[in-house]
């Protein structure tokens, strides 16, 4: 058994919680915020984006410390699960390294890049796994998508276009802010950048357009990912540029020798809207609607999380997690942005 403490009791540490229920071979032990009517069981206040919204929680059985240092300090603690704003990830990820626990944060590692490669090195000199919290590839049409090209059922892949296009974020002062969230071009894009380097690995060079929210931050980015020793032709638009009419949309079209995989989803006039569902067309001109059965939101963060529990049990490396695919996805936003500000190639090395 897995013993979690949960750092943070916002939305995404509301979700994270409830997505270890359903994770067998985990618990949560303990959970830490300085909220006193959140660690007495009312999280009514909680509300996110998708999902559900908060209730009256029983935690009779869950230790509450309002101190991070208090929980750090439990010895029955196998998981630190941080799930702070961004400004605080660097911290607080070194801090449940030092105290000897694995450690997963949620996305994106840092703003800073010396921050990431700082906590990169820490946890290498660790016997613990340091995990981002980057659940894209647990999404099931991305989680298809990857399971599809690693196969090579369809022989090798040849292209893909991925988008994820929002209106400007009206839902969080701390998202408007772009010094500490990164701005649309890394709190955002870097689902994409994550998911793209984990698919196809880390490209050689990027080539960018787009608008810049200020200094190193994109609001909007289109971008050519070139890989020097692969015949392969990967993109990806992302930003806030959308009214919000489509508040969100997300998708991709990936082309493999033999098949090609179609997704396109939105939120229309605040109803979700599948464009595209998830279709795999092969070679014999074949049209197969691809059935993922029901799922919802939180069945990708379960899905996430029983991923980073199994790493730990079974003593393997978490690659779809790993602080070292975060950091090069961080690298990705910002060579992005080099490239929109300087008009060029810009080299990741």
């Amino acid at each position: 058994m897995v013993k979690i403490g949960i750092i943070g009791i916002g939305f995404m540490g509301m979700i994270h919680y409830y997505g270890i229920q359903r994770v067998p071979g985990a618990e949560v032990v303990a959970i830490c915020t300085r909220d006193a009517k959140k660690l007495n069981g009312d999280w009514t206040c909680i509300q996110g984006n998708f999902g559900p919204r908060g209730g009256m929680e029983e935690l009779s059985h869950i230790r509450k410390y309002s101190e991070i240092d208090a929980l750090l300090a439990d010895e029955e603690i196998d998981m630190v699960d941080i799930c702070l704003p961004t400004q605080l990830h660097k911290s607080v990820s070194m801090a449940a390294l030092n105290a000897g626990k694995h450690t997963l944060v949620e996305k994106p590692i840092s703003i800073s890049i010396d921050d990431a490669n700082e906590i990169v090195a820490l946890a290498e000199n660790t016997d613990k796994y340091f995990m981002v919290a980057h659940v894209l590839p647990f999404f099931a049409e991305y989680a298809y998508a990857k399971s599809i090209v690693e196969s090579g059922e369809y022989g090798p892949l040849v292209g893909a276009h991925f988008k994820r296009i929002i209106s400007k974020p009206s839902w969080s002062r701390e998202l408007a802010d772009v010094e500490k969230s990164g701005g649309p071009g890394i709190d955002l894009h870097i689902h994409d950048t994550h998911f793209i380097q984990l698919l196809c690995g880390v490209p050689d060079a990027v080539f960018s357009q787009g608008k810049l929210a200020g200094g190193d931050f994109v609001d909007y980015v289109t971008t050519q990912y070139i890989y020097n020793d692969k015949e392969l032709a990967v993109s990806c638009s992302s930003g806030a540029v959308s009214q919000h009419g489509r508040a969100f949309s997300h998708g991709f079209e990936i082309y493999l020798e033999k098949a090609t995989l179609l997704y396109d989803f939105a939120t229309l006039g605040g109803e979700p809207i599948t464009a595209v569902p998830l279709t795999l067309l092969d070679e014999s001109g074949e049209v197969q609607p691809v059935d993922l059965g029901d799922a919802e939101p939180i069945d990708a963060f379960a899905a996430e999380l029983r991923y980073a529990v199994e790493a730990i049990d079974r003593e393997e490396e978490p690659t779809a997690l790993s602080g070292v695919g975060a950091r090069d996805a961080l690298l990705l936003c910002y060579k992005e942005a080099e490239s929109i500000k300087t008009g060029k190639i810009v080299a990741m090395r």
